[in-house]
């Protein structure tokens, strides 16, 4: 069994737990807010999307090393698949009722949990951290002064349900 690796295996284990923290730290304002998806699933996205880019990056260089240049290999594509795989996942978490969408703010933050998870696996900590504590402001201090707005007005043609239409006389 090889275990020779193009990046250094500490380095595979810090980008691996760079990508845990950062999700774990969006995981866990979801699920103190009791969201559906909370802390495992936040940490479990930007882990694999660490590991997806890190076998990405160990593909490509252990071909350029093996002297075919990584061939037609870009490893920037593997980006485009996971934001849409990380997109699907995501659009599973929003539903729509009535004239109300409920999760955007969780989809959002699973699909920023994949790329911070992309980052920490390309090895871009600075980044990552930047990006992390700019969502945890959003959400942590909207959240906050969302409670001290008014409520929004309903608008005039809401639909009223059924049980609220009185028969006229």
């Amino acid at each position: 069994m090889d275990l020779s690796t193009a990046i250094p295996v500490w380095d595979i284990a810090a980008r691996l737990a760079a990508a845990a923290v950062c999700g774990a730290a969006l995981g866990l304002d979801r699920e103190i807010r009791g969201k559906a998806a909370g802390l495992r699933t936040h940490t479990l996205v930007a882990i694999s999307a660490a590991v997806t880019t890190l076998v990405a990056l160990e593909l490509y260089w252990g071909m350029a090393g093996k002297g075919t240049g990584g061939g037609d290999m870009d490893p920037t594509r593997v980006i485009q698949g996971i934001a849409q795989a990380i997109g699907f996942i995501s659009a599973g978490v929003m539903f729509r009722a009535g004239t109300t969408v409920r999760g955007a703010t969780t989809a959002a933050l699973i699909w920023m949990a994949g790329a911070l998870g992309i980052a920490c696996g390309a090895g871009f900590y600075v980044l990552a951290g930047m990006a992390l504590a700019l969502c945890l402001a959003v959400t942590i201090v909207f959240s906050y002064a969302l409670r001290w707005m008014p409520e929004p007005a309903k608008p005039a043609n809401s639909i009223k349900p059924a049980n609220s239409i009185k028969p006229e006389d």
